[in-house]
């Protein structure tokens, strides 16, 4: 496992639980609005062992519920299945961020009742994908399975989309409902700049635009709402 970061109180990565945050390296993606750029190039040159996270899991055992694994993209890491294993093993809680671009792994994890919470990002409607992921040509079929798949699987999860000026427009967002429509949860974000950019020309939308879109995101999810706004 290449493991970035920890962040060892969180109540906002795993919603309704009190966790911790374990951050891996490495992304396939390159979205130009990523927050977490440093994660995404290797640029982050903190690294953390598996026995230094599974010694601090040990002694929040009993305080902390979950844990969050988040990224870059953990499912690039080879090893992703038995160290979420070991995570459970422990009595923890499991949520999973992921860009949805690796079906198999998912399937997999998911089958396995590994994980307890899935959170994937849908970057934009599918005809701007490689725009809005960096990769040039980039074929959706992957990310496309991974939606389908949860929507008919029995795990809790959550769809999410950070709306950038530069990337969005009311028509991907409706775009985008039609392609999730009933949706168990779908989350809207403005994006805020992290200082961690891949990309510094990025901006968000007004208030005002966000409610417009989180209205339409309704006619398709009907449980569908603004985060972090």
């Amino acid at each position: 496992m290449i493991i970035k970061g920890l962040q060892k109180l969180t109540l906002l990565d795993y919603p309704g639980h009190l966790a911790c945050t374990v951050f891996t390296g490495g992304c396939n993606f390159r979205c130009p609005f990523c927050h977490n750029a440093s994660l995404v190039t290797g640029k982050n040159e903190e690294d953390y062992t598996e026995d230094e996270i599974f010694e601090f899991l040990s002694k929040r055992q009993g305080t902390l519920e979950g844990v969050a694994i988040t990224g870059g993209e953990p499912l690039l890491q080879s090893d992703i299945v038995e160290f979420i294993k070991k995570i459970k093993n422990m009595g923890f809680k499991v949520k999973l961020d992921t860009n949805g671009s690796f079906p198999e792994k998912l399937k997999e994890i998911v089958s396995a009742g590994l994980v307890d919470y899935v959170a994937v990002d849908i970057k934009n409607s599918l005809n701007k994908y490689s725009e809005t992921v960096g990769r040039l040509g980039y074929d959706t079929e992957r990310v496309c399975e991974s939606i389908e798949f949860l929507m008919n699987s029995d795990v809790d999860y959550e769809f999410r989309t950070t709306v950038v000026s530069e990337l969005h427009t009311a028509e991907d967002i409706e775009k985008i409902g039609k392609q999730i429509a009933g949706a168990k949860r779908w989350y809207l974000q403005n994006f805020v700049d992290s200082g961690d950019l891949i990309c510094a020309e990025m901006h968000g939308i007004s208030k005002d635009l966000m409610k417009q879109y989180i209205e339409i995101a309704k006619k398709y999810v009907p449980t569908a709402e603004l985060r972090g706004v």
